[in-house]
Order: C-alpha cells, then sequence, then structure tokens
C-alpha cells in the first residue's frame, strides 16, 4: 500500500466533506460549526456540526484520519489473525436528523483501513454503506433510494447490490426488538477483492449516489404539514436508533475502544428522543403501517424493461 494510495483516499473523503455540508447547509440556509481534534495515539479528524437549524435539527459530517498500535476486535471480525495488528483509518460518517417527521434520517458512512502485522505483513480494506431510516413510510421514497444504491453497485457486478443489501438488512436490525432499524441500504466491509482502483471506484460511486438518493427525498418531504402527534412519534422511534447505535454499531464501539473523541462519537445521536413503556402503535393508522410494512426487508425495485422503467413493486 503506497503513500500515494493513501493521499488519493484521504484528499476524496476531505473533499466529500467539505461538498456535503456545503450542500446541507444550502439546504438548511444554516451554517456548520466545525472543530478539528488529535487523536491520543496519533492522527485526529474534523467534526462539523449543524444543530437546531431550520430543515434539519441535527446534521453532523466527521472525518477521521487515526492511527494506533492496537486494532480492536470490531475491526477484524472476519480477519481475526489482525487483532492486535497496527493501523491507520481514515473514513467520513454522517447522520442527517431532519426536523420534519415525514423526512427521514439517513446515515452514510465510507473508510478506509490499513493493517500491519507484527510480521509486517500490510492489508487494507474498504468499509461503508448507506441506509435510510424512515418515521412515515412512503412507497416512493423508498424505490428512489434503492433505486440510487443499485445503480451504484450495478458496473461492478450483477450481483453487487443483491449482496450488500442483504448485508445492510442484516446489519441493521435490532436483536432486541426483531425489528429492523430503517429500511436499508447498502452495507459492505472488508472489500478488497478488486483491487485497489475497483474498490476506490465503488467507494466513489456509493459516495454519489448517497447525494443522488437522499437530497431528492429531503426537498419533497422538508415543508410537508405536521401535528404535534407526529413530532411525537418521530422522537419515540428515534429511541431505536439509539439503542442501535449504542447496542450494536461497529462504528461507535470502535471509536470507544480506540479513545476516539466522545463528541464527536455520540454525534449520531438526534437531540430529541423519548421513549414509552410497552407501547405499540393502533392497528390501521400511519404509525403501525411503518413497522408493520416498510420496515420489513423487501425487494422495493423491478427492473425489468430496457429502459429501466419502475414496473411494478415487489411487496
Amino acid at each position: 500500500m503506497t503513500e500515494a494510495y493513501k493521499k488519493q483516499v484521504k484528499e476524496f473523503l476531505l473533499d466529500w466533506q467539505k461538498r456535503l455540508c456545503n450542500d446541507f447547509a444550502k439546504i438548511d440556509g444554516k451554517g456548520f460549526i466545525e472543530d478539528t481534534w488529535e487523536h491520543k495515539t496519533g492522527g485526529g479528524g474534523i467534526s462539523k456540526v449543524l444543530v437546531d437549524g431550520n430543515v434539519f435539527e441535527r446534521a453532523g459530517v466527521n472525518f477521521s484520519h487515526v492511527m494506533g498500535n492496537n486494532l480492536p476486535k470490531t475491526a477484524t471480525l472476519s480477519r481475526p489473525q489482525l487483532e492486535g495488528a497496527s493501523f491507520e483509518a481514515m473514513g467520513v460518517s454522517l447522520v442527517i436528523h431532519p426536523k420534519n417527521p415525514f423526512a427521514p434520517t439517513s446515515h452514510a458512512n465510507l473508510r478506509f483501513f490499513i493493517a500491519t502485522t507484527k510480521q509486517n505483513e500490510t492489508v487494507w480494506w474498504f468499509g461503508g454503506g448507506f441506509d435510510l431510516t424512515p418515521y412515515y413510510g412512503f412507497l416512493e421514497d423508498c424505490v428512489h433510494w434503492h433505486t440510487q444504491a443499485k445503480l451504484a453497485c450495478d458496473p461492478f457486478g450483477t450481483d453487487i447490490h443483491h449482496r450488500f443489501k442483504t448485508w445492510c438488512d442484516d446489519y441493521f436490525y435490532l436483536k432486541h426488538r426483531k425489528e429492523q432499524r430503517g429500511i436499508g441500504g447498502l452495507f459492505f466491509d472488508d472489500l478488497n477483492e478488486w483491487g485497489f482502483e475497483n474498490c476506490f471506484n465503488f467507494i466513489k460511486a456509493v459516495a454519489e449516489r448517497y447525494i443522488s438518493g437522499y437530497f431528492p427525498i429531503i426537498e419533497k418531504r422538508r415543508d410537508e404539514p405536521y401535528t404535534a402527534k407526529h413530532r411525537d412519534f418521530q422522537c419515540y422511534r428515534r429511541g431505536r436508533y439509539v439503542e442501535f447505535n449504542l447496542l450494536y454499531d461497529r462504528g461507535t464501539i470502535f471509536g470507544i475502544q480506540t479513545g476516539g473523541r466522545t463528541e464527536s462519537i455520540l454525534m449520531s445521536l438526534p437531540p430529541e428522543v423519548r421513549w414509552r413503556y410497552n407501547w405499540t402503535p393502533e392497528p390501521g393508522t400511519k404509525e403501525f403501517e411503518l413497522t408493520d410494512y416498510y420496515l420489513k426487508p423487501r425487494d422495493w425495485i423491478v427492473l425489468t424493461d430496457k429502459k429501466k422503467k419502475l414496473l411494478e413493486f415487489v411487496k
């Protein structure tokens, strides 16, 4: 792994962070605050957060590039032989929590790892993906989101979308609730099988399709009229987001295990959340429809004709 490859990835990630923050600020009308920080074992990062905006209640876009001498288990699940290796990790992670209950929360993450064993063997890989967490379901939003995910994958193999979509459905699952966190998207890890250039091109494609997937949905839903009831349900469902991030999210756990900056790690949590004891929505309501229909792994799109038109929704 040459320094030139690392430089390419770092420049791309910093540029993506800058583009995202500029675009989100244009939508919101309010800018991001920026913090730079240093990691205790080497490297550091740039955290950019928009707080209490006009459209976004909280939007966080973090860049980090850290080094360490002891790669934790969370980063070596499929490569246990690398546990304890020295490492270099860089990435951008973002979580966007809109104010409007009809606008979904989104998450995206792109990361690049380099590990060096005690035998001086170097192993590198990419990971990341994006996923969508609606509080009220809209079929057209689900189709659009998954269409963009598929378009990111199609140039890299006919099986890639199915593979990474399924991985995402399996990963963003709250085992203690027996419930999906959202409608999924893409998730992948340990990606190096295509060689550096193709893997890097895939990362760039995912970055672009996150933008083309999420921004039209935000523009469509940002001004939907809503009531206090809708807002209360949004805050209740946000509790599931918090539960997943604190119990299962590998990025959160990796950051804590490696002594990362707590404020940056936990910026993914929404500012206002509510829990209820043993509550379920009434059947037949839009709130009930979310978990009864939308939060189920599905093939949301069928692209069958030569013009790639949507012919039917698979239920």
